[in-house]
């Protein structure tokens, strides 16, 4: 497959992968279960006809083409209508995370200009904590319950009509700008077309995780993240499967009593969710017959949590590697052979490769950055309002995806680590800025930096080194537990230190930039 074949049409809206389903009202979109035991099924037809309420409720609030608005949803069925209405309207979605502050839902609205928020009933405390006047506070509108100062979406949508005729879009139109975490400073905004959309299905929905027409797939990742954009959401609904979503915290137990008794055909976790399940003993104790697709990205996969898998239920787990920036760019297809420990190969009609510094591709066992040549479809369009981040993420006519690899003589990729400092903790891409901002603000902390630590379930942890403004002062627990608390509180709960380190201080260059690299080996 080459990559002109991942090309949309120049006139194309994602929304239009649903169209030969809109209708049927037989087929299951969500199949949607809480942790006391509720549920709820969406069929197709259902989910069409809410999306298109919704894209007429948003088009009565002014909101309309080309305009950006923050959704703040838990994994509910109103995330994938709320995201289906935002597309086929051409209004372009910022997935935010339940977990973010005051101060980063603050910088999403004024560096995109946002023109509303949707958000569940129980996720608006941080907007309502805003007392600045911003354009999306103008149309708060909220899901699952009533609140002082929001509109209930659902009753604006309820008056709507059934019928809605998708907004004629361009390839190059954005449809979804997610914020990813950088080294320094604030958050990026990656900018994703609809035409990104297109190659994304065709790559990583198929020839990755394997969905095919009527799959029940249950993809772990929530609504917030451009994961969930991807797998939970795309990847099922755009190829008329069924999305089963879990409205619950993790348990090991329990992820394996819903594999067993929903009978879920395929599955997308994080390497955490699998190493926490393959650490059971009574792993294999679980009936998966139904199981035919398994997959995991975010991290390396460790090897015996693949092995602890293959002798339970006789399925391999494949691994595969992607940004936010991109797609599933390298993976173990279904049908390959697997090299456990290895990433895979190139997603067919992705062009990517491993370049040394002058941008030529490595040899055979050569430590290279893995880059993605900047004509691939599935590759985003830019920084918002950054060019000179833009440029710099490139390398001649290939896009640095900031981590390392080496290719061995059969052509699988092996990762080798990341090339900046950029820490990923559970799936989760942890900027070492925000967290140093957030516990600089202490009074106790004189300096700080922050560093990836090595964590046999989590695959890496944050880990602060601090130096205090009194060095003789008390360095216990109690202070730990305070900083872990602050940062908490300044800075999405998932970032925090989970480890903290007291030094005299730290190590630098001559010019004075901190050298993480030597924590990081420390």
């Amino acid at each position: 497959m080459s990559f002109q074949h991942l090309i949309a049409p120049e006139q194309y809206n994602i929304a239009e992968e649903l169209t030969q389903y809109s209708n049927d009202n037989a087929r299951t979109a969500i199949r949607w279960l809480d942790s006391e035991g509720r549920r709820q099924e969406v069929s197709y037809k259902e989910l069409v006809e809410k999306a298109n309420q919704y894209a007429n409720a948003l088009a009565e609030k002014g909101i309309q083409k080309g305009d950006y608005v923050l959704l703040m949803l838990p994994r509910i069925p109103e995330a994938y209508i709320s995201y289906l209405a935002c597309l086929k309207a051409g209004i372009i979605a910022i997935p935010c995370s339940e977990m973010l502050r005051k101060k980063d839902l603050i910088y999403r609205m004024e560096h995109s200009g946002a023109k509303g928020v949707i958000a569940f009933h129980q996720t608006t405390s941080e907007v309502n904590a805003i007392d600045e006047a911003f354009p999306a506070l103008e149309n708060k509108l909220i899901i699952g319950g009533k609140e002082q100062g929001w509109e209930s979406l659902e009753e604006l949508a309820s008056n709507q009509s059934i019928d809605y005729e998708n907004v004629k879009t361009s390839r190059n139109d954005t449809a979804i700008l997610s914020y990813t975490s950088g080294t320094t400073g604030n958050p990026k905004g990656v900018v994703h077309s609809h035409g990104w959309g297109y190659a994304h299905v065709r790559t990583a929905a198929k020839e990755w995780l394997g969905v095919q027409e009527g799959d029940l797939v249950w993809a772990t990742a929530a609504p917030g993240w451009q994961k969930w954009v991807w797998s939970p959401f795309l990847s099922t609904v755009t190829l008329g499967a069924t999305a089963f979503v879990y409205h619950g915290g993790f348990d090991a137990n329990t992820y394996l009593s819903i594999l067993e008794k929903e009978k879920i055909e395929v599955l997308c976790c994080t390497p955490t969710e699998y190493r926490l399940m393959a650490k059971l003993d009574n792993l294999d104790s679980y009936q998966l017959p139904h199981l035919k697709s398994a997959v995991s990205a975010g991290e390396p996969l460790n090897r015996p949590v693949m092995e602890a898998f293959e002798r339970a239920f006789d399925i391999h787990l494949r691994d595969g590697y992607g940004q936010t920036e991109n797609t599933l760019l390298v993976c173990n297809r279904q049908g390959m052979t697997i090299k456990p420990g290895s990433m895979g190969m190139p997603t067919p009609g992705n062009p990517v490769d491993i370049i040394n510094e002058n941008g030529e591709p490595v040899k055979v066992g050569e430590v290279g950055d893995i880059a993605v040549h900047k004509d691939c479809p599935a590759l985003f369009k830019e920084y918002l309002h950054d060019y000179e981040r833009t440029q710099k993420a490139f390398r001649g006519e290939w896009y640095l995806t900031g981590d390392q690899a080496s290719r061995d003589e059969d052509g699988y990729y092996w990762f080798e680590g990341r090339s900046d400092d950029i820490i990923i903790s559970s799936g989760y891409t942890i900027g070492p800025f925000e967290v140093e901002d957030a516990l600089l603000k202490h009074p106790a902390v004189k300096e700080c930096a922050v560093a990836a630590a090595p964590d046999e379930i989590r695959g890496s942890i944050v880990k602060a080194f601090v130096v205090l403004q009194d060095s003789e002062g008390t360095q216990d627990e109690k202070l730990i537990k305070e900083l872990q608390n602050h940062t908490k509180k300044m800075t999405a709960p998932y970032k925090y230190p989970r480890e903290i380190e007291f030094i005299r201080e730290l190590p630098k260059t001559a010019s004075g930039k901190i050298r993480r690299v030597e924590l990081r080996q420390n």
